[in-house]
């Protein structure tokens, strides 16, 4: 089959076409005709050496969510059969013609959706799900901070605060700011030309934000210490911005009993993403056979262009999700 892959660390060009081993599918696996996967900046880590090795989970293919039709189960799969249109989380292995699923941690298509928009909605839906809901316990008319609102993982959280009923506030560059409006946010910060600590302090009257979701790291993280309302969780989901060097005011956060959790998907156990697939899938994808909640889809590039899709992920100027689309020669 075709997929991408490198034989190096590096730069996108390292990303080349190439014929690899179809995947063996396992007791609990369905075997998936791949036709579309998401990018994601875990993909961009990985390619630039920073895992340590080419691999991450159980394929030596890159990605990590697909969305496709099931061509073969194993023998403990239950709920799917051939013929189905899935979603899902994978270990590894989106970037390909043929891709392997734990039954656990697939999701049917939602009824109208096309496979790409279907592979926008996994690995950013489920972590922000997993973000302001099961880790921050956001309720309706609570204040929540989302820092990097244009990413897929800010678009999904955006719409999904928004449902929930809470006030959202959101960082992005001033470009981006309509879009977001767009999806729900009720105060847009440009972050280039604003003080957000200052724009939450006046905003609430100096009340301070119940719930922070941050993708940046260091450089924020006094600052949303500060932004917190007595009582309020920060939940740190990345570090795009660098991981050391961050002063940690430790008497706000004691006196204002406030909670910081980290949380990231691609390590956690096979289990645990079991049960985020669940929460998530249980509680949201109604919605988006209703038409109240979509993804956001910044651009789609072949599969031969993957090295294209991670430039345009690198340039930071996307909005929503940038997939690659998948195609298959005719029987």
């Amino acid at each position: 089959m075709k997929a991408i892959g490198f034989k190096s660390f590096g730069a996108a060009d390292v990303l080349q076409l190439v014929d690899t081993a179809e995947p063996q599918i396992r007791p609990n696996d369905l075997l998936v005709r791949n036709h579309a996967a998401g990018v994601n900046r875990a993909d961009i880590i990985q390619r630039t050496g920073a895992y340590g090795r080419a691999y991450f989970g159980d394929s030596d293919v890159m990605g990590l969510e697909i969305a496709g039709e099931v061509i073969g189960i194993g023998s403990e799969v239950q709920g799917f059969a051939p013929g189905d249109r899935v979603m899902g989380i994978v270990g590894g292995g989106a970037y390909a013609e043929l891709a392997r699923i734990d039954h656990r941690m697939a999701m049917r298509i939602p009824k109208g959706f096309s496979f790409v928009e279907a592979a926008a909605i996994p690995e950013v839906f489920i972590t922000a799900h997993e973000a302001l809901f099961h880790l921050a316990q956001l309720q309706a008319g609570e204040r929540v901070l989302i820092h990097a609102a244009a990413s897929g993982v800010g678009t999904a959280a955006v719409q999904l605060a928004t449902a929930a009923g809470a006030e959202v506030f959101v960082t992005a560059s001033a470009s981006k700011l309509p879009q977001l409006r767009d999806l729900g946010a009720d105060v847009p910060i440009d972050y280039k030309q604003q003080d957000y600590a200052a724009v939450v302090a006046d905003a609430t009257g100096g009340k301070g934000i119940d719930v922070i979701v941050d993708f940046v790291g260091a450089p924020y993280f006094e600052r949303n210490i500060h932004a917190l309302a007595n009582g309020g969780r920060l939940i740190q989901v990345g570090t795009l911005g660098g991981s050391t060097g961050a002063a940690v005011p430790l008497e706000r956060i004691l006196y204002g009993h406030l909670k910081v959790i980290g949380t990231v998907m691609k390590s956690r156990t096979p289990d645990e993403k079991r049960e985020m697939v669940k929460r998530f899938s249980d509680r949201w994808l109604g919605c988006f056979e209703e038409g109240s909640i979509r993804p956001v889809i910044d651009s789609v590039f072949p599969l031969d262009k993957a090295g294209d899709a991670h430039r345009r992920m690198e340039s930071n100027q996307s909005v929503g999700k940038i997939i690659l689309e998948i195609g298959h020669p005719a029987p």
